[in-house]
């Protein structure tokens, strides 16, 4: 896997690269960092489902990106994709070929067809890893905090009450002894 990371490292100044007929399958912004001059990117005929959104904003000089034939999942995933279609189409000459390959019910269903209302039931609040980590720090933290807290006002609660019966209780003895 290390190998194919640093296979493009060095390669900063190439401008164009086909990637067609690999079988790929995920891409990750990481893969094209170091091509800040890639102008012509060809994807097409893999076996990409969805592409994560910083894969193409890593790539300040591209103007030409080929994408069919790829079986794209139309489904939320593919929202990244459409949103940079719809900002980037002059980039993406064959766009009416970008087809949907999956689920069956949108097979060979244009993704440039879709509307910002397609994708209305996705919701955009999905949580990294490490918002679950605050979550599960946070979460068991502040419940102990809350349990020292009670316990804490509830002792001073107590022995406030029994330092305000104390002084009637001195002063009765006192007073007895006395007698």
């Amino acid at each position: 896997m290390e190998t194919k990371r640093q296979a493009l490292v060095g390669r900063g100044a190439l401008q164009d690269l086909d990637l067609s007929h690999n079988y790929l399958t995920v891409l990750t912004p990481e893969t094209f960092l170091p091509l800040t001059s890639l102008a012509t990117l060809n994807l097409g005929s893999n076996r990409l489902e969805e592409l994560e959104p910083g894969v193409l904003c890593a790539l300040p000089q591209l103007q030409v990106l080929v994408l069919q034939d790829n079986p794209w999942v139309c489904g939320c995933g593919i929202l990244p994709l459409w949103r940079w279609l719809s900002h980037n189409k002059e980039k993406v000459r064959e766009k009416n070929l970008l087809l949907c390959g999956d689920p069956v019910q949108l097979n060979n269903y244009p993704i440039m067809a879709f509307r910002n209302e397609s994708f209305r039931q996705c919701q955009e609040t999905s949580l990294s890893a490490l918002h679950y980590i605050v979550f599960l720090t946070v979460g068991p933290f502040s419940f102990m905090a809350s349990i020292f807290f009670c316990t804490f006002m509830g002792s001073v609660t107590v022995v406030y009450h029994n330092l305000r019966r104390e002084p009637h209780f001195w002063r009765r003895s006192h007073v007895c002894r006395g007698h």
